[in-house]
């Protein structure tokens, strides 16, 4: 089965090529030597997100970490979705975006609902009414066909993976690069792998977010508990740990501040609150929390920030402007800067890096990252790990 496996495994990544308990109490952590690169719900620009294919070949494609979402199901296992909501419907009943088969599946008709989740009504079906044995029979599809179409050639390839089904990937990706380096000359450089780049052997993390935080402990499921209980499972438990945790959300974060004492991550979006705020009658904005004053709050209880690209550098008509001073304000607040979504076709990236008038097309990804590793980011959130990879490599390099 395992060979099996990995021969499934290995067809999806040639076809995809071919498209192209304490608080914390220790001091925040040195930034790295170059900027990592976080595959974005795995290799989601070549395979359909949040499966077990997508997040191995980020891995082979040079991903220093692996962002699983996480939400729970119905008996209280932590699956990796981008959303809880796994097929959302219109107004019309047609479907809207689904990243399984579930509205398809005429067993579970009577799953769906409608729901109030983070403010927003949507009517789909959504893990939490589901078991996992019965997630299981679901069969993964790409989120955004008219995007990516090729993608759309492996739906109903791949189950839907638990993140202790990540970690053990991961997990076994380690021991393969720790088995590479005994054997090689030297025992310090991996050999050169099939993406055509060596890198120092330095284990493959993991960066879960939890998604909704206030939204699950609402209906009785934090997520909190259980994701800390695999963490530790799975031996990431100090400050070294090759992991981040990240939320949108506050109030979960300082809750893992108590529980944990590995790294953790504040997103900040381009507009908007946490919902936390929401919910409290906290008036703050992402954009407040971006401020020196809000860095240093956040530095309380967190290492990092994952910051919305247009935080860094805000788009004037498409095209790039003139770069705030978050990336120093957060340096000097003691956080490291994460930047998010770096992505490859024209329909995402600033105009001045498109390559035509094709959304779907791949235009200058390179460029873009670039302008922003300029500014001194710490790492960047990719969906597309192979040409990302590519570009950071060039950029320290120069």
């Amino acid at each position: 089965m395992k060979l099996l496996r990995t021969a499934v495994l290995a067809t999806v990544a040639a076809c995809a090529l071919t498209t192209g308990a304490c608080a914390h109490d220790w001091q925040h952590p040195p930034r790295a030597k170059a900027p990592l690169l976080i595959a974005h719900r795995g290799a989601s620009g070549y395979v359909p997100e949040h499966t077990l294919a997508a997040y191995w070949l980020a891995i082979e494609q040079g991903a220093d970490y692996v962002e699983p979402d996480l939400v729970l199901t119905k008996d209280g296992v932590l699956v990796a979705r981008h959303e809880n909501a796994i097929a959302i419907l219109s107004p019309d009943g047609s479907v809207r975006e689904a990243t399984t088969d579930v509205a398809e599946r005429p067993e579970f008709a009577s799953r769906k609902a409608t729901k109030t989740i983070d403010g927003v009504a949507i009517t789909g079906w959504f893990t939490e009414d589901f078991t996992l044995a019965e997630l299981k029979t679901l069969r993964a599809r790409e989120r955004i066909p008219q995007i990516r179409p090729a993608n759309a050639r492996f739906n109903d390839m791949f189950e839907i993976p638990t993140f202790e089904e990540v970690l053990r990937l991961v997990q076994q990706a380690n021991a393969r690069r720790e088995q590479e380096a005994r054997e090689s000359r030297d025992g310090k450089d991996v050999k050169e792998g099939p993406w055509g780049h060596g890198r120092r052997l330095k284990p493959i993390g993991v960066y879960p977010e939890t998604k909704h935080p206030s939204y699950f402990a609402g209906i009785g499921k934090p997520l909190e508990e259980p994701l800390v209980r695999l963490l530790n499972k799975y031996g990431y438990r100090g400050p070294d740990a090759p992991v981040f945790i990240q939320s949108f959300e506050v109030g979960n974060l300082r809750k893992l501040n108590r529980m944990t004492r590995v790294p953790l991550v504040q997103l900040l979006n381009g507009s908007g609150q946490p919902y936390d705020f929401t919910l409290s009658g906290d008036k703050r904005s992402y954009a407040d929390l971006a401020k020196p004053a809000g860095l240093a709050e956040i530095a309380s209880y967190a290492q990092g920030i994952g910051a919305n690209t247009n935080l860094m550098i805000p788009l004037v008509a498409g095209r790039l402007g003139t770069p705030t001073t978050l990336v120093k304000d957060a340096h000097a607040a003691g956080l490291v800067v994460h930047g998010w979504t770096f992505r490859a076709e024209n329909n995402f990236l600033p105009d001045e890096f498109d390559s035509s008038a094709d959304p779907a097309a791949i235009g200058n990804l390179a460029g873009q990252i670039e302008a922003f590793l300029k500014l001194g980011m710490d790492g960047l959130f990719s969906d597309q790990s192979f040409l990302a990879r590519k570009a950071i490599d060039a950029s320290v390099k120069r």
